[in-house]
């Protein structure tokens, strides 16, 4: 086994534990790693990732599913939705180009970043809905597929704001149906690319696995973890790969520039201030008022 062979299972299983315990993060990461450390061509890696992804979240949906987490109806109609979108946007991505794709992906991952982080404002008496709205379901669905199918990866990262910000399903809820999602939108991904694209499954098969172990890991993780926390976690993450892909669209004398670092200075200490103030306001708030900077999970999912 190669160093290279090695370090790219150990990363798969950190792959697996983001998958299991945020609900996403699976194509996003595994690209990236299949292409630059295992040295797979493009269309070889993402052919592998969907294999990847697919099967640690259908297979991550276990422990979920054994704890409640997982709304079986919301899930499949939403799985069978997203893929009608995901076909209807990769026909369209073939009139766009790349850049531009990437560049609204990245500006969409920052702005679901930033709705995950500020949390859904809500009422303390509002019900946690056992399984969403059919309508509701399709319509997210259709265009969640829409926008995962243009850019060629995501899932996750929006499926999970769509169902917790949206839905008003719990994190840990959000994250269990989500996995059903993914799963199903992988597959048929892979089922398109394998007519055309040769998989190495040997290396495929050592991936899976690792990230299938780590899967299991950050699903057990997943309901030890507070729920702001959790969704706050992931809001960060996204927001990170977002000013990553981001980056990568922008011309390379940019990062040069004195004004593009001085915009950013400004804006990280505003960014920095506000935090503060808030966090100042909410300390002082009387004791009974309640705070409503995110869903409580209840003390029992399965409904």
């Amino acid at each position: 086994m190669t160093m290279a062979l090695i370090v790219t299972v150990i990363l798969a299983a950190g792959i697996g534990v983001t998958l299991g315990l945020l609900g996403g993060g699976g194509s996003i990461l595994a690209v990236p790693l299949l292409v630059y450390v295992a040295d797979l061509p493009a269309k070889e890696a993402i052919a592998t990732s969907l294999l990847v992804v697919g099967a640690t979240s259908a297979i991550g949906v276990i422990p979920h599913a054994r704890r409640g987490r997982v709304r079986w109806r919301t899930g499949l109609i939403f799985g069978f939705a997203g893929m009608t979108g995901a076909y209807a946007g990769g026909r369209v991505a073939v009139y766009i180009s790349g850049a531009v794709l990437l560049t609204a992906f990245a500006l969409m991952m920052l702005a679901t970043a930033i709705a995950m982080i500020r949390g859904r404002r809500s009422r303390p008496d509002r019900p946690v809905p056992h399984e969403l709205p059919v309508l509701r379901v399709i319509v997210d669905g259709v265009v969640v597929g829409l926008v995962t199918g243009l850019v060629g990866a995501g899932g996750g990262f929006l499926v999970v704001p769509a169902l917790a910000l949206i839905g008003g399903l719990p994190m840990p809820v959000a994250v269990g149906t989500s996995l059903l999602v993914i799963a199903m939108k992988s597959f048929a991904g892979l089922g398109g690319y394998l007519a055309d694209v040769h998989i190495n499954w040997e290396l495929a098969a050592a991936v899976t696995v690792a990230a299938i172990v780590g899967s299991l890991l950050g699903g057990k993780l997943a309901g030890r973890v507070h729920e702001d926390l959790l969704r706050k976690a992931f809001g960060w993450f996204v927001l990170g790969m977002g000013v990553f892909v981001l980056a990568q669209q922008l011309p390379a004398r940019l990062w040069s520039s004195p004004q593009l670092w001085t915009v950013i200075s400004v804006l990280a200490a505003a960014t920095v201030g506000i935090a503060l103030v808030v966090r100042r306001r909410r300390h002082h708030a009387p004791a009974n008022q309640p705070r409503h900077d995110g869903e409580r999970v209840s003390g029992s999912h399965g409904h």
